[in-house]
C-alpha cells in the first residue's frame, strides 16, 4: 500500500557574499562554479535540463533544473527516495531554490530554500536535522570562492577514514595534529600554508596560498554506532593542480588512517 507525501519539511537562510548578480549566479548556477565551492557537479544549464551532484564513491544525487531565470532564480528538484534507497511513492522531490538579490557596496543576498514532503517517518526528520549542518559550511567556501577564485575551475582533492569512536575526541585529535588555530591564525597544513577563514563546530576552513592556491575544508563527523570520520576537501586553482591533487591525495589518505586518537 503506498502512502501519500503530506508532512512538510523546509530549511531556509540567507548569506552575503561579495561579486555581482552575474558572478554569483556563474558560482551557484552553473557545473564549473558548483563545483569549485560545493560538489562535483554536472548541470545542464538551462530549464529542463538534467543535474548530477557526486557526493563521494559511487553515491551522488540525480535532479532536474525547474526554473532557470538568470541571474537572480535557479530552482531544481533532486529525487529525494533515490537519494535515500526509499521507495519512490513515500516522498516528494527535494526542491531547492536560490535568489540573488544585489547590494550596494559590490556584494549580493543569496537567499536558499530546500523543502519537501515525507510521510513523517523518523529517519526524514534525522535528514533534516542533519541538513543545515551539513550544507551551511559549504557557503562559507562560496563567499572564500567569490572573494578571491570568482569564475576559476576547480581541481578537487578529497580523502576521508572511519576511526572508532567519537567525532569530538577525533576532532581535536585532528584539530590538534594539524596545529590549527583561531579564525585569522596562519596555517601550516602538511606542507601547504595559508589562513584560517572559519572555524565551525567540528569544521574549519582555510585559504591556502602555497605551493597552490585554493581552499581547504578539514572536518569530523559522526557516523554513529561508535564510529566517526576524519576528513579533507580540497578545491585547488591553478595550472598545476591536477599534479599537486594526484600527488598529494594519497599521502593525505595514509594520513588520516594513521592518525592516532587518543583513547
Amino acid at each position: 500500500m503506498s502512502s501519500t507525501p503530506d508532512v512538510p519539511y523546509r530549511l531556509e537562510f540567507s548569506v552575503e557574499v561579495p561579486g555581482t548578480p552575474d558572478q554569483v549566479w556563474q558560482a551557484i548556477a552553473t557545473a564549473r562554479g558548483m563545483s569549485a565551492w560545493f560538489t562535483p557537479t554536472e548541470m545542464e544549464e538551462r530549464e529542463g535540463g538534467s543535474l548530477h551532484f557526486t557526493m563521494g564513491p559511487e553515491m551522488g544525487s540525480d535532479g532536474r533544473v525547474t526554473r532557470w531565470d538568470p541571474p537572480h532564480r535557479l530552482v531544481y528538484e533532486e529525487d529525494w527516495a533515490a537519494l535515500m534507497g526509499k521507495a519512490p511513492d513515500a516522498l516528494s522531490p527535494l526542491t531547492s531554490e536560490f535568489v540573488v538579490e544585489a547590494q550596494s557596496g559590490g556584494t549580493c543576498i543569496v537567499r536558499v530554500t530546500s523543502s519537501g514532503f515525507g510521510t513523517g517517518a523518523a529517519w526524514e526528520s534525522e535528514f533534516w536535522d542533519t541538513m543545515a549542518p551539513g550544507w551551511m559550511p559549504f557557503f562559507d567556501n562560496l563567499r572564500l570562492y567569490l572573494a578571491h577564485f570568482p569564475g576559476q575551475e576547480a581541481t578537487h582533492l578529497e580523502a576521508s577514514a572511519s576511526h572508532p569512536g567519537g567525532a569530538e575526541d577525533l576532532w581535536s585529535a585532528l584539530r590538534d595534529a594539524l596545529g590549527l588555530g583561531e579564525e585569522g591564525a596562519a596555517a601550516a597544513v602538511r606542507g601547504a600554508t595559508g589562513t584560517v577563514v572559519r572555524v565551525g563546530d567540528r569544521q574549519t576552513l582555510l585559504r591556502l596560498t602555497a605551493p597552490v592556491p585554493g581552499m581547504l575544508s578539514v572536518y569530523a563527523w559522526d557516523e554513529g554506532e561508535g564510529r566517526a570520520t576524519a576528513g579533507v576537501r580540497a578545491y585547488l586553482f591553478s595550472a598545476d593542480a591536477a599534479d599537486y591533487a594526484r600527488r598529494e591525495q594519497p599521502a593525505w589518505q595514509a594520513w588520516l588512517e594513521g592518525l592516532s586518537v587518543p583513547a
